[in-house]
């Protein structure tokens, strides 16, 4: 795993920029949110008994009496899980939007029989994640010093006495590393991997990226900008730490990346450009942060949006800066670009 870390910027800076880029990642300082539980449809299996040991992406192992059920995650690893067929009882992290919703990142769970213990950034019940007396709390890291997505710094260390906890890491790795970890840690909990439902999941994966690497190397001219609206600026991610990004290009997709120097106030993640200036870098295609941090493509009301080749193409797709790390729900993203290189117009 690379050095290079964001862990110096500002908290609050990161969380600007990152809620806007795939970024969010960036924003691996920070902590977040409420919450309930949901079982899943989907070939719960029944929990194993006996002792649980799992070591993580930190290299830290946990080690409990019994495979844990009171299990806390943050959302997208909760939504990740479920697919798996792992129910987890209370969450934190952007779970229901303001008009009571599921959140992009809670996937197909039913987000109203979750606890939630903080919906937003920064926000995280103390008192109520203690009275649910957790067995483990779940959630990503990214960066290499293993901080919690979503877990509030001021809060972590209450929050770390009254739980062990797991982190998977989504730091400067390809997205197949890992949806691995996530399946791995799904069958540790209890989750059948041999189920059809799972295994047909995986070959629709591998069969989307070979679809990407093929749609990109049929149209190498095509150029693909992941981008993230803000109020007042613009974000442009570069391919450096995002796991879907680093992905995409080793599978050969033509990615807008700013120079170095340009990234280098968020750590190498992304450049962040005034609407005047979102022309900066010609693009056939744009890819924009689905979070509900982020102003949608529908939403931009700045004209020298509107004017973008790419938009006046209506060749803009969603991304996902933070995937649901599981086959199912990654699998649509691969295939929705390779769709989008696949028909595009060079505009860019």
């Amino acid at each position: 795993m690379s050095n290079a870390r964001a862990t110096h910027l500002t908290r609050r800076g990161i969380l600007a920029a990152g809620g806007a880029l795939g970024l969010g990642a960036v924003l691996a300082a920070c902590g977040d949110d409420d919450a309930k539980s949901a079982g899943s449809d989907k070939g719960t299996t029944a929990a194993k008994s006996g002792p649980w040991t799992f070591e993580d992406d930190r290299g830290t192992t946990v080690k409990l009496d019994k495979v844990p059920t009171n299990i806390v995650a943050f959302t997208g690893v909760a939504a990740a899980l479920f697919d798996y067929g792992v129910e987890v009882k209370g969450v934190f992290g952007p779970t229901k939007t303001t008009d009571g919703k599921a959140d992009v990142q809670a996937g197909d769970m039913d987000v109203s029989k979750l606890t939630i213990f903080g919906n937003k950034f920064d926000s995280f019940n103390v008192e109520q994640y203690a009275a649910f007396q957790p067995e483990v709390l779940v959630s990503t890291t990214f960066d290499d010093a293993g901080t919690l997505w979503y877990v509030p710094e001021a809060s972590k260390d209450k929050i770390a006495k009254l739980a062990p906890s797991v982190a998977i890491s989504v730091y400067d790795l390809q997205m197949p590393e890992p949806l691995q970890r996530m399946a791995e840690l799904a069958e540790s909990l209890g989750a059948d991997m041999k189920a059809t439902k799972v295994v047909e999941a995986k070959k629709k994966f591998e069969a989307a990226a070979e679809r990407l690497r093929k749609a990109a190397k049929a149209r190498p001219e095509i150029r693909v900008l992941a981008g993230s609206a803000a109020q007042d600026v613009f974000y442009v991610s570069g391919s450096n730490y995002s796991i879907d990004l680093e992905y995409f290009k080793a599978l050969g997709v033509n990615l807008v990346e700013p120079p170095e120097e340009a990234k280098k106030a968020t750590g190498g993640w992304f450049e962040t450009l005034s609407w005047e200036n979102v022309d900066k870098y010609p693009a056939d295609v744009i890819i924009m942060d689905d979070r509900a941090s982020t102003i949608q493509p529908a939403d931009i009301t700045e004209a020298t949006w509107k004017k973008l080749p790419a938009v006046k193409a209506g060749q803009v797709i969603a991304r996902s800066p933070e995937p649901i790390l599981s086959y199912d729900k990654c699998t649509p993203l691969l295939d929705n670009l390779a769709e989008a290189i696949e028909k595009a117009k060079k505009v860019g």
